[in-house]
C-alpha cells in the first residue's frame, strides 16, 4: 500500500509537465473555436492520440498508479486547458471504466482497444446510463434487456440521454434492466459493438457549456448483442441476481449496481476536472488583478479583490486535497466510510462554480465578454454540479453513508 502524500514523484512531475504543455500549446488555443462550433474537436483528439495522451496505454498507466494520483493529476491539467475539449479527449474513459469495473479479462482486452482506435483512425466510446425519466434515480430505469436463450443474444430496447459521444461512438456501453422487480439491483451493463443494427442517435443537445463535447440521446430499438457482450458474463449475473432476491426476501442488504459501480470509481476524477477549471479561472483572474490598474494602482492592491483571490486559492487547494485523498483511498482499497468519493466531487464542483463566478467579477465587464476565457470557464463549470450525480445527490450519498442508511 502506497503512503498518502501530496508530493508528486519525479515521474509524475514529468507527466504533469508534459500534459500541461499539451494543454497550453494545443488545447487552449483551440478552445474558443470549438466552443463556438459546438462540434467534436477531432483534430485535437487526433493530436492527443499522436503524442500518446488519447490511448489505452496512457490511461492504464495513470489508472494503475499505486499512489492513486495519476488520474486526478492528468484530469486537472487537461481541464486546465479547456473543459469541453478535455471532455472530448477523456469522455471515452467513462465507458472504459464501466468495462474495467464490470467486465471479464477477455472483455477488457477485446473492447477497450476498440474504444480508442489508433492515431491514424481515432475512435470514441460512450457510457449510456441516464434516461429521460431516470437520471440520478437509477432505480427508475426503463431500458430493458431480455435474454434470447435460443440464440444466446440479449435484446435491448429503450432510450438513453445525456450520453457523452452518444451515437458517434464506435462502442457503446449500455446499462439496462434485466430484472425489474429488483430495482437498481436488477441492472446489468452491455457492450453494443460497432454498427449494430437498431442503435441510433437521437437528439443532439445544444448546451450552455462544454460545447466541444458531443452529448446526445441514444435510441435502442430491438438491438441484439451476443451473450458475450454482457459485462461479467451470464453466470456471474445469475449469481448476483439470486443473491439480490434472497436479500430482498430477508429484508434487504444493499447490493451495488452496475451504473453505481462506474460512478463511484469516477467521481474523484470528475472532482479533479473541476479543480482544473477552477485553477484556470483563478490564474486568469490573478494575472488580470496584477496588471489591471484603476485609480493609479493594480486592482490586487484593493482588499476586496485580494481577499477574493485568497479565498479562491484556498478553496482550490482544499478541493485538490479531498480529490487526492479519495483517489488514494480508492486505489488502495480503503472503504469510503464517509462517502469520501462523493465528498471530493461535491466540494470540487461547488468550488469550480464559485471560483469561475468570482473570476468574472474580478475582470468586471471584460469577464463578461468572450474576449476573455473566464465566461466560458464559468459556463463549463456549471456541469460539474450536475453530471455523474448532482450536488444534491452527493449530499444525499454522504448523509446516508454517515447515518448508515442504504443508498439505492
Amino acid at each position: 500500500m502506497a503512503e498518502f502524500t501530496m508530493e508528486l514523484n519525479d515521474e509524475q512531475k514529468e507527466v504533469r509537465d508534459w500534459l500541461h504543455g499539451f494543454a497550453a500549446d494545443v488545447i487552449r488555443p483551440a478552445a474558443a473555436e470549438w466552443d463556438e462550433r459546438e462540434e467534436t474537436p477531432w483534430p485535437v483528439i487526433q493530436e492527443a492520440a499522436k503524442v500518446g495522451i488519447y490511448s489505452l496505454d496512457f490511461y492504464a498507466q495513470q489508472y494503475f498508479d499505486p499512489t492513486g494520483l495519476g488520474i486526478p493529476m492528468a484530469m486537472e491539467e487537461l481541464f486546465w486547458g479547456d473543459a469541453g475539449i478535455a471532455l472530448s479527449i477523456v469522455g471515452t474513459g467513462l465507458a472504459a471504466v464501466g468495462v474495467l469495473a464490470n467486465g471479464t479479462e477477455e472483455q477488457i482486452g477485446t473492447w477497450i482497444p476498440q474504444m480508442y482506435g489508433d492515431a491514424g483512425d481515432v475512435k470514441v466510446a460512450a457510457f449510456c446510463s441516464s434516461e429521460p425519466d431516470a437520471g440520478s434515480d437509477v432505480a427508475s430505469m426503463r431500458t430493458r434487456a431480455v435474454y434470447d436463450e435460443a440464440k444466446d443474444e440479449w435484446v435491448l430496447n429503450g432510450t438513453k440521454t445525456w450520453a457523452t459521444n452518444g451515437g458517434i461512438a464506435n462502442v457503446h456501453v449500455v446499462v439496462a434492466v434485466v430484472d425489474a422487480e429488483l430495482g437498481s439491483k436488477g441492472h446489468a451493463s452491455f457492450i453494443v459493438p460497432p454498427n449494430t443494427p437498431g442503435l441510433s442517435q437521437g437528439q443532439k443537445f445544444k448546451k450552455h457549456g462544454i460545447r466541444a463535447s458531443h452529448t446526445a440521446e441514444v435510441v435502442l430499438e430491438d438491438v441484439r448483442v451476443p451473450g458475450s457482450c454482457l459485462l461479467g458474463g451470464k453466470e456471474k449475473l445469475d449469481e448476483r441476481l439470486a443473491r439480490a432476491r434472497e436479500r430482498a426476501k430477508a429484508g434487504g442488504e444493499r447490493v451495488k449496481n452496475a451504473a453505481m459501480a462506474t460512478f463511484e470509481a469516477s467521481r474523484p476524477a470528475v472532482g479533479a476536472m473541476a479543480v482544473g477549471t477552477a485553477r484556470a479561472a483563478y490564474e486568469v483572474a490573478l494575472d488580470y488583478a496584477r496588471t489591471r490598474e484603476q485609480f493609479g494602482r493594480p486592482i490586487i492592491d484593493n482588499q476586496g479583490v485580494a481577499f477574493q483571490l485568497a479565498d479562491m486559492r484556498t478553496s482550490i487547494d482544499a478541493a485538490r486535497l479531498l480529490v487526492w485523498r479519495a483517489s488514494w483511498m480508492a486505489v488502495n482499497g480503503k472503504p469510503f466510510t464517509a462517502a469520501e468519493g462523493s465528498m471530493s466531487k461535491l466540494f470540487a464542483s461547488e468550488t469550480a462554480k464559485k471560483v469561475t463566478a468570482q473570476a468574472i467579477q474580478i475582470l468586471g465587464g471584460n469577464g463578461y465578454t468572450r474576449e476573455y476565457p473566464v465566461e466560458r470557464m464559468h459556463r463549463d463549470a456549471a456541469i460539474y454540479t450536475i453530471f455523474e450525480g448532482t450536488s444534491e445527490v452527493q449530499r444525499l450519498v454522504i448523509a446516508r453513508t454517515l447515518s448508515g442508511m442504504p443508498i439505492r
